[in-house]
C-alpha cells in the first residue's frame, strides 16, 4: 500500500511517500524551486516521490494532507462575528482553505494521468495531529507522551496527547490566538530578523546576552495552572489584523509584522535592518530564549505528571529549538526524547500519511526512523556524465583514496563541499549535502564565512561526532541523529574543538552512526585516525539559498564561492 503525504499551501511545502507504512522517500519543494520555505502545491516533490518508486498516481491508495479546512470552523467564524478579528482575516483563511479543498484540480493541472476516483483517495488530517504522528510513529517508543508546538495550524498552536502502539489520543490543545511560536516570531521581528524562519538567529544570538528581562517577558507569555499557556494579546496584532501572507500570489510564506506598538512602548523602538546589534538586543534574545524554555518545560512537566510516562515525542516549528531540546531531560522527568528530522512543517507530509496508516487504518507499527536520507540521489555515472557535458576537470577516486585525500585537505585548512548519497529531509545537513571543515581551527568560523556562508558572526557551526565518542566530548550521552539537540561540551574538550564550541560552551551535535551514515562515518573515522579527534565541523551545503539538491547546484555553489574541494560521490573537483 502506497500513501502519498503532502504539506501544501503552507510554509515548507513537501511530499512524502509511505510503502506499507515505511517512509521510503520525502522531498521539500524548496529544493526544486530554489526559493526558501516555498509554499504552495508541491508538484515537483510529488513527481519526485512517484519517479523514485517508479509508480503513478493510480498506484497510490491514499493522498493525505496535513491540513483540515473544517477544523474549528465555527470558532473562526465566531471570532469575526464577535468583533475579535476583521473580515479580511477570515477571507484569507477561507481562500487558503479553498486551495486545500481543491487538491483534485491541482493534480489535474500538473499531472497528465489522474485516476477518475482521485477525490475519494484524498484524506485531510489536522495539522497538529500530523505533527504528533510524524514524531510518535517514527519513534522507537510503543507508548509515549506527545507534544506539538508551533505558530499556528488549523487554528491551534499546541497539542498534547499520548501515543499507544497505533493510536494517538489527544486530550488538550491551545487554540488561536495564543501561541509560543508567535511569541518567538514577534521578538524575532522586533530584533531585526524579518524573514520567515529567522527564529534560529535569535536562538544563536541568545548565548551572547544575559536573561535580564525575563520578568517582563513572563507578563507577555504566561503559563497557566492547567499546564498550558496564554499570551498577553496587547503586545500582538495577529489576533485582530491576522497573519497576512503572500502564499497564494507568490508561494512565499513571509508575513506581516505580528508585534504591536505596545511592544515598542515597553521595550523601545524595534531594531531596523542594518542597525547595530547592541548588548540590549543580546540580553533581550537571551530572555526570549529563557522564557520560551520555561514554558516548554512547564508543558512537559505537566504532561509527564498527567501521563506518568518517561518517553516523549515532540514536533512542530518550536521543536526546532535545539537549545531547549537539549535541556529537556535535565529540566523534566522525561528520560528519552524523540524529535524527527523534519520537526517543522515539511514533516507533516510524512506525519499525515503516518497518521492515516496507523491511527485511522490501525496498521501495525513499522521500524523506527533514524535516517533522514530520503531525498535526491545520483550515481557516480550520472555525475561523471554531467561533469563531462560541462567540460569540468575531475578525478574519480576509489573509496580509500577519496577518504584519504579529503581528510588531508581538511587537516590542511581546506573547506569541502560534500555531496553524498541521498539528500536529507529536514532543515539540517547531516552528511549528505554538507560543507565540512576542521573543528580544531580557531579561525574556522571566519574562514567559512569569508569563503562561503557570509552569515552573521554570532551564529555557530555544528559538530558531527562518531556516536561512540559522544560521552567523551559532551556532558550528556544520547543518540542525536538529526542534530536536534544542543548539549554542553566538556570543559576539557572545548579547546580541542573551538570551531564547533559556541560562546556558552555548547554544541548542536549530530551523533553519526556507521549503519545509518556509512560514508560520512568513514570520513570522520579517517579524520579521527589522523588527528585523534572524532569530530568534523558540519554546515549545510548552500550559500543563502536552499540546500543544494543536484550536482549542478553543488557545482554552481562551488564555482561562485571559495570552497577548496567539491566531492560528488567519488568524483573530486579541486581548484
Amino acid at each position: 500500500m502506497y500513501i502519498l503525504g503532502l504539506n501544501a499551501y503552507h510554509g515548507d511545502s513537501s511530499a512524502a511517500l509511505l510503502k506499507n507504512g515505511e517512509l521510503i522517500c520525502a522531498f521539500e519543494e524548496e529544493r526544486f524551486t530554489r526559493f526558501k520555505h516555498w509554499a504552495g502545491f508541491p508538484a515537483l516533490s510529488i513527481k519526485a516521490c512517484l519517479d523514485d518508486e517508479k509508480i503513478t498516481l493510480a498506484d497510490v491508495s491514499y493522498i493525505t494532507i496535513g491540513r483540515d479546512p473544517g477544523a474549528h470552523r465555527m470558532k473562526k467564524i465566531k471570532r469575526v462575528l464577535t468583533g475579535k478579528a476583521n473580515f479580511s482575516w477570515l477571507l484569507e483563511r477561507f481562500k487558503n482553505s479553498r486551495k486545500v479543498a481543491s487538491l483534485e484540480e491541482e493534480f489535474k493541472r500538473y499531472f497528465k494521468e489522474v485516476p477518475p476516483d482521485l477525490a475519494g483517495r484524498i484524506v485531510n488530517v489536522e495539522h497538529h495531529r500530523s505533527h504528533l504522528a510524524s514524531a510518535f510513529f517514527a519513534s522507537p517508543f510503543k507508548e509515549a507522551a506527545l507534544l506539538s508546538i508551533d505558530g499556528f495550524g488549523d487554528f491551534s498552536s499546541c497539542m498534547v496527547a499520548t501515543g499507544n502502539q497505533s493510536t494517538i489520543n489527544v486530550y488538550n490543545q491551545v487554540l488561536f490566538p495564543h501561541s509560543i511560536g508567535v511569541f518567538y516570531t514577534a521578538f524575532t521581528q522586533y530584533l531585526g530578523f524579518p524573514h520567515y524562519g529567522d527564529e534560529y538567529k535569535v536562538m544563536g544570538l541568545a548565548p551572547y546576552g544575559s536573561p535580564s528581562y525575563v520578568n517582563d517577558l513572563r507578563q507577555i507569555l504566561k503559563t497557566t495552572n492547567d499546564g498550558l499557556f496564554e499570551l498577553n494579546l496587547d503586545y500582538f496584532t495577529h489576533h485582530t489584523e491576522g497573519v497576512k501572507t503572500l502564499i497564494l500570489e507568490k508561494n512565499d510564506p513571509s508575513h506581516n509584522r505580528v508585534f504591536s506598538t505596545v511592544m515598542e512602548d515597553k521595550f523601545g523602538k524595534s531594531r531596523q535592518k542594518g542597525e547595530e546589534l547592541t548588548q540590549y538586543h543580546r540580553d533581550l534574545a537571551a530572555s526570549v530564549q529563557k522564557v520560551t524554555e520555561e514554558t516548554i518545560f512547564h508543558l512537559l512537566n505537566h504532561l509527564q505528571q498527567k501521563t506518568g510516562m518517561k518517553e516523549v515525542c515532540i514536533a512542530g516549528g518550536v521543536a526546532q529549538n535545539s537549545v531547549a531540546n537539549g535541556k529537556i531531560t535535565r529540566n523534566t522527568p522525561f528520560e528519552k526524547v524523540y524529535i524527527p528530522s523534519a520537526g517543522h512543517d515539511a514533516g507533516i507530509a510524512a506525519g499525515s500519511a503516518m497518521y492515516h496508516y496507523h491511527h485511522t487504518l490501525q496498521k501495525e507499527r513499522v521500524k523506527p526512523v533514524y535516517s533522514a536520507y530520503t531525498g535526491s540521489h545520483f550515481s557516480n555515472e550520472q555525475i561523471e556524465a554531467f561533469l563531462k557535458e560541462k567540460n569540468i576537470k575531475y578525478t574519480r577516486l576509489s573509496d580509500d583514496e577519496l577518504y584519504d585525500k579529503v581528510t588531508d585537505s581538511i587537516i590542511n585548512g581546506g573547506v569541502i563541499g560534500w555531496f553524498q548519497g541521498r539528500a536529507e529531509f529536514g532543515p539540517r545537513a547531516l552528511g549528505g549535502r554538507s560543507i565540512i571543515a576542521d573543528p580544531r581551527r580557531v579561525d574556522a568560523k571566519d574562514l567559512l564565512n569569508s569563503k562561503i556562508k557570509r552569515r552573521e558572526s554570532f551564529r555557530p557551526f555544528a559538530p558531527s561526532i562518531l556516536k561512540e565518542y559522544v560521552g567523551e566530548f559532551f556532558e550528556l550521552t544520547d543518540e542525536v541523529p538529526f542534530m536536534e539537540k544542543v548539549f554542553p561540551i566538556k570543559k576539557e574538550k572545548q579547546a580541542l574543538i573551538p570551531a564547533v564550541t559556541h560562546v556558552d560552551g555548547t554544541g548542536r551535535l549530530q551523533s553519526v552512526d556507521a549503519e545509518v551514515s556509512p560514508r560520512y562515518y568513514r570520513l570522520i573515522e579517517t579524520f579521527r585516525k589522523k588527528t585523534g579527534i572524532p569530530v568534523l565541523l558540519n554546515t549545510s551545503f548552500n550559500e543563502n539559498e536552499p540546500i543544494v539538491n543536484t550536482p549542478a547546484e553543488a557545482l554552481d555553489c562551488y564555482l561562485r564561492t571559495k570552497m577548496d574541494i567539491l566531492v560528488l560521490q567519488n568524483c573530486i573537483i579541486s581548484r
